[in-house]
């Protein structure tokens, strides 16, 4: 049995899903049911159900935000990873944690494997830098996902606020400095239910891992092919207009190079993310073809 907390983020509302059509077991838990920062909460959780192995998709991750709410974003990203640890060890259970690109300053030219030194740039990037050494402290039975620029048809995010600006907008100005991997969370969801197999199975090896949607891109590729790919359904078509960094000036500093080289993921669990353009496309097609809100 898995127990999911953070059940009601985009990730975790698509690994609820995604659990539900493979027929893996899995309970899941909301913030409002067990707040990872309260210990309490946390034990009475493990101790009534009982899991084998622990998911946490609970994380604070409005970017721009946190530079205004560091106690928050700490307490989420680095407080609550670090009691979930230390629980999961009196517990004896292994812990699958998932992470961010932001913990590179993105100076590198090419993609940042799992040995690059971190550098994070804002407060964002440093709380869940945090949360990553805390549960290495607590926890040797882990496995760290940092993962990249994630979309999905739950919550808020990148992709669905291009298909709403799609429809209000005859020109989009993105900014085309900026690269990384798209990543939907359909194939975190998956690569992260294949860490829990393995940890089941008893041959994961712990440690800190690289998962991001196959290819790069920059924010400005990746809206662009979001409007292309809504087209179809819609028959709106507004220009994508790249535009420079300091043209959309944000309160947190992103980093400029955000690629992730994910092949140890794939060649110790056996998963590859899709092409990120096929996981686009597809991930328009779940929203649009059912009319569903891009709010």
């Amino acid at each position: 049995m898995i127990l999911v907390f953070g059940s009601g983020g985009q990730l975790g509302q698509e690994l609820v899903g995604l659990a539900r059509v493979s027929g893996v077991p899995l309970a899941a838990l909301t913030r409002a049911q067990a707040d990872i920062s309260d210990l309490a909460q946390v034990e009475q959780a493990l101790a009534e159900i009982r899991p084998s192995i622990v998911l946490n998709a609970s994380a604070y991750t409005k970017v721009d935000r946190a530079e205004t709410e560091e106690e928050e974003a700490f307490q989420a990203n680095a407080m609550g990873p670090e009691i979930l640890a230390r629980a999961c060890a009196a517990a004896n259970l292994p812990l699958i944690h998932v992470s961010t690109d932001y913990v590179f300053d993105g100076t590198q030219s090419g993609a940042y494997r799992e040995s690059d030194p971190v550098a994070p740039l804002g407060v964002y990037g440093r709380s869940k830098l945090a949360g990553e050494e805390a549960i290495r402290r607590q926890l040797p039975q882990h496995v760290i996902v940092r993962t990249s620029w994630v979309y999905g048809i739950h919550g808020a995010n990148f992709l669905k606020t291009i298909l709403r600006l799609a429809s209000e907008r005859d020109e989009l100005r993105i900014v085309g400095d900026q690269r990384g991997c798209p990543t939907s969370t359909m194939d975190l969801g998956r690569a992260l239910l294949a860490v829990a197999q393995a940890l089941g199975e008893g041959w994961a090896v712990p440690g800190t891992y690289h998962l991001a949607g196959t290819g790069v891109t920059t924010w400005h590729g990746f809206a662009s092919r979001i409007v292309a790919a809504q087209t179809p359904f819609t028959g709106r078509s507004p220009s994508v207009v790249p535009i420079r960094t300091e043209e959309y000036p944000t309160p947190a500093t992103r980093p400029v190079n955000s690629e992730l080289d994910s092949s140890m993921f794939g060649r110790t669990f056996g998963f590859a993310a899709r092409p990120w353009e096929t996981a686009v496309d597809g991930t328009v097609a779940r929203l649009l073809s059912r009319g569903q809100t891009t709010s």
